[in-house]
């Protein structure tokens, strides 16, 4: 919703209904405001009423189609009005909209130790990891190397993808801290290097480390991409670089942070520059490879880059950002749901602080890698909440906990107190993720 009056209508109906309404509940009593505007998709106006009728006729499709409530309905879609009346149409009719991978159901069992897991993104890598990409429903956004990654495990596993996934992102995750232990201790300290590991563990968002997502797999090629560009092998750098540009579109900023450190290590004298150069190419060549895979199957080099697009992304200057994100985070904490915007702040905030504080204490190189990574989706913000995925967002850049480790230090904190408090957030925020609250 760009426009901001009907944010604020639909705050204020949200609101009014104490929490208790459902998508479909809500949408009925948006009717009764006739000709206001109730939300605008790529350019195109649409009152309450409209809403309601073009909602009404998909559910009526639908149930023509024998689709009741209950149902999961798979949709694929572009970004568009089509899209949203489907998904509104769908949670009328008491459905449940996933995006082309059903959510198993919450009820007694086991099973739910996994199954409660499969939120949000987590339902495109499954899906992708099981049937590949499709032009035009948006999963071009979601680099292939952590669905590939589920499809080869999976293949093994005899057509098992969450598990797959399950295996991946622990054994992932598991991995990165490995790293992270062994090249914090040599950067910093033994005891910075065991704050850290526990900082990244216990995470109001760490959850995300375990769960379906290219978190993990992004955390381990990162940090293992700098292990070797410190230790000069810069083979293991460029291919763990390359790797991760592969695995999310922000690994691509991995090629200056490497690009820093050879010219810095030639200015400490520790060798030539040139393998570093090379390394840093590597990693750019991950993502040109992506795009040349969309070229090649569809003739778009940019589809991964468009269907960006489809999550309502739009620029903002990052100081605009915070300061929005900070006005909204405070405006809405007596509203029902006003916890949301909260959250944000008060995880993302603090790791910025400590981000700053990182750059002056750090190498360039970590500077320069977590500083461009944080500049991206600080960059382009979902207008309506500009922190959202922040918090997630921030998990894998081990020099900001860096940053936080070396804060908590200097101001005397004690670790137990900060990893008690990381771990009433990470309760907090699993419980919220798990029941399908917009923790993502």
């Amino acid at each position: 919703m760009k426009n901001k009056q009907a944010r604020a209508y639909f705050v204020e109906m949200v609101d009014e209904s104490q929490g208790r309404a459902t998508v479909g509940d809500l949408l009925r009593s948006a009717a009764a405001g006739g000709d206001r505007l109730l939300f605008d998709v790529t350019g195109e106006q649409v009152t309450c009423a409209a809403a309601l009728e073009g909602a009404g006729a998909m559910a009526g499709a639908l149930a023509a189609l024998g689709v009741k409530a209950g149902d999961r309905v798979a949709t694929l879609l572009d970004n568009s009005l089509d899209a949203v009346l489907m998904w509104l149409g769908v949670n009328l009719l008491g459905a449940v909209d996933v995006p082309g991978w059903p959510a198993q159901p919450v009820d007694l069992g086991w099973q739910n130790a996994f199954a409660a897991w499969e939120r949000f993104d987590a339902l495109w890598y499954l899906r992708i990891a099981e049937g590949g990409y499709r032009l035009g429903d948006g999963s071009a956004a979601f680099f292939p190397l952590y669905p590939l990654a589920i499809r080869g495990l999976s293949f093994v596993l005899s057509g098992h993808p969450l598990a797959a996934a399950t295996i991946v992102s622990n054994a992932a995750f598991w991995g990165g801290l490995v790293v992270t232990y062994l090249l914090t201790t040599s950067e910093l300290s033994e005891r910075a290097a065991r704050t850290t590991v526990l900082l990244m563990c216990l995470f109001p968002t760490a959850h995300f480390f375990l769960m379906p997502y290219s978190e993990s797999l992004f955390f381990l090629l990162s940090v293992t991409s700098f292990w070797g560009a410190r230790r000069r092998r810069w083979v293991v750098a460029g291919a763990a670089g390359a790797l991760a540009a592969l695995t999310r579109s922000v690994g691509v900023v991995l090629a200056p942070a490497l690009l820093i450190e050879a010219l810095h290590q030639r200015r400490e004298r520790r060798g030539p520059a040139w393998p570093g150069l090379l390394a840093a190419a590597a990693t750019g060549c991950g993502l040109l490879v992506y795009l040349a895979f969309w070229w090649v199957r569809e003739g778009e080099w940019l589809a991964p880059v468009r269907f960006q697009a489809n999550w309502e992304r739009t620029f903002s200057w990052p100081w605009s950002t915070l300061w929005n994100g900070t006005g909204d985070a405070f405006r809405y904490v007596d509203d029902v749901n006003g916890g949301y915007w909260l959250i944000d702040w008060l995880i993302v905030v603090p790791m910025l602080a400590a981000s700053v504080y990182a750059v002056v204490r750090l190498r360039p190189s970590y500077g320069v890698y977590l500083w461009c990574s944080l500049a991206i989706p600080l960059t382009f913000v979902f207008e309506g909440r500009p922190l959202m995925s922040m918090p997630r967002f921030i998990l894998p850049l081990f020099p900001a906990f860096w940053g936080l480790t070396l804060v908590l230090e200097r101001l005397r904190v004690p670790r137990a107190v900060a990893l008690a408090v990381a771990a009433v957030g990470l309760g907090i925020c699993s419980v919220l993720t798990v029941n399908w609250y917009y923790i993502f």
